[in-house]
């Protein structure tokens, strides 16, 4: 149906998550319709990603340097990290402006049934760096995988740093939410993480 180049782009677009073959299709469409200097500009972007793009040698997150900008940043408090499964979650936190402390990207989650164990995780830096923390604050995603990867974290930080205070983000429900369409680990950890009113 399309020539041989236009078929071979829909199908590199189609390994992106959540892009069918409709998107592909459109996406490539765009490409062939742009000029040569876009479409380099374009290439040059993904192979300069690839190229430069590391995990800092300190937290984990993503940066085209040995460290990222956050940990590099001295008016940051390193004394207090924010634990994470990803990059993403970093941008995330940040977009609130809230937090001052500094991350720590796992860049995965302990998954008995994928086979991934504290090992394949950044999970020995985190260790290290706790000894020198005044608190680590574990942020992992509510799924049976980030409560396994958010208690053991919990419980191997505690041993091995007993003065560093370990903390669990509260969950609950959203603004907005309604209980009954609420799951189970939702609601135990509304009712846990209640506070008084007035």
């Amino acid at each position: 149906m399309y020539p041989q180049s236009l078929t071979n782009l829909i199908e590199k677009f189609r390994l992106l998550p959540g892009v069918g073959e409709k998107t592909a299709e459109r996406y490539a469409l765009l490409i062939s319709d742009m000029d040569e200097l876009e479409v380099q500009g374009f290439a040059d972007a993904l192979i300069d990603v690839k190229k430069n793009l590391k995990h800092c040698r300190i937290c984990g997150n993503l940066s085209d340097q040995e460290e990222c900008s956050i940990c590099k940043n001295p008016d940051r408090n390193h004394r207090q990290i924010f634990v994470v499964q990803s990059a993403k979650d970093v941008i995330a936190m940040e977009r609130t402006g809230e937090f001052r402390g500094v991350y720590h990207v796992l860049n995965g989650l302990i998954s008995m049934s994928k086979g991934i164990g504290p090992d394949e995780l950044n999970i020995d830096e985190l260790i290290h760096r706790a000894e020198d923390c005044d608190e680590i604050i574990l942020a992992t995603n509510t799924t049976m995988d980030g409560e396994t990867t958010a208690m053991y974290l919990g419980k191997v930080i505690r041993e091995r740093c007993p003065n560093t205070l370990v903390t669990r983000i509260a969950h609950g429900l959203p603004a907005g939410g309604l209980l009954d369409y609420a799951d189970e680990i939702t609601l135990s950890h509304a009712l846990s993480g209640r506070k008084k009113i007035g």
